[in-house]
């Protein structure tokens, strides 16, 4: 896969995941059964990458990380376990009221 194709290809599954999570807004979803979902449209996705652009999209806040009261240390939760929802900010990029170049 070239650079420029594999690039392309992070925003689809970024763009994608958002999409996914603005239907079930304001709930949200597991880390493993998000990637779950989106292997029906990207059967290659590998977990450790979609594990970077879950880490992306917190850290640009467009998901949150969310805590459930079962976790002792949410530090140590494995990745798969965790649960992300759509941040308002997310909900405005998966509308496409707001634009993000690192997502279009």
């Amino acid at each position: 896969m070239g650079r420029e194709s594999g690039a392309r290809q992070i925003k689809r599954v970024r763009q994608e995941t958002l999409a996914v999570l603005k239907i079930l807004y304001p709930a949200g979803l597991q880390g493993g059964q998000l990637l779950r979902t989106l292997l029906a449209v990207f059967p290659q996705l590998e977990w450790e990458q979609f594990r970077k652009d879950l880490a992306y999209l917190c850290e640009k806040g467009y998901l949150q990380r969310v805590a459930t009261q079962s976790e002792a240390d949410e530090r140590y939760t494995p990745w798969r376990r965790r649960w992300f929802r759509l941040t308002p900010a997310g909900v405005e990029i998966a509308d496409r009221c707001v634009r993000d170049e690192a997502l279009e």
